[in-house]
Order: structure tokens, then C-alpha cells, then sequence
């Protein structure tokens, strides 16, 4: 990257000028707001899950694996 390159990117930078708060806050509901949706749902399904269930009906269940 040359120096002229450097002050172009700068330039750009300037002409944009700062965020307004509304654009700011768009920018970071856009940015973590799926995280922070599929965090939720996450949390919200594992909570009411029925630990005596499995997880796909009809499925038989597998004993567990003794040690060797």
C-alpha cells in the first residue's frame, strides 16, 4: 500500500463523516442483533426441554458405552 493510497482511504473517511446516532444504532442492531435473537431462542428451548425425551421421536434409545 503506497502513501497515496493511505490518504485516499483518509479522504474517503472524511467525506463520509461520522455516524449519526440513529445510523450508529442501526449498524449495531444489524450487527449483534441475530446473535443476540439466536441466543435467546437458545436459551428459551433448552429451558423447556424435556430432559426424558429424546430428541427425534420413534427413535430407540442407545444404552451408553461401557469403559474398556
Amino acid at each position: 500500500m503506497t502513501i497515496v493510497d493511505l490518504v485516499l482511504a483518509q479522504l474517503a473517511l472524511l467525506h463520509l463523516g461520522a455516524l449519526h446516532p440513529v445510523e450508529r444504532a442501526l449498524t449495531l442492531v444489524l450487527a449483534f442483533g441475530p446473535f443476540v435473537v439466536l441466543g435467546v431462542v437458545v436459551w428459551w428451548r433448552s429451558r423447556h426441554a424435556d430432559p426424558d425425551q429424546p430428541d427425534q421421536p420413534g427413535e430407540p434409545e442407545v444404552p451408553a458405552q461401557r469403559d474398556r
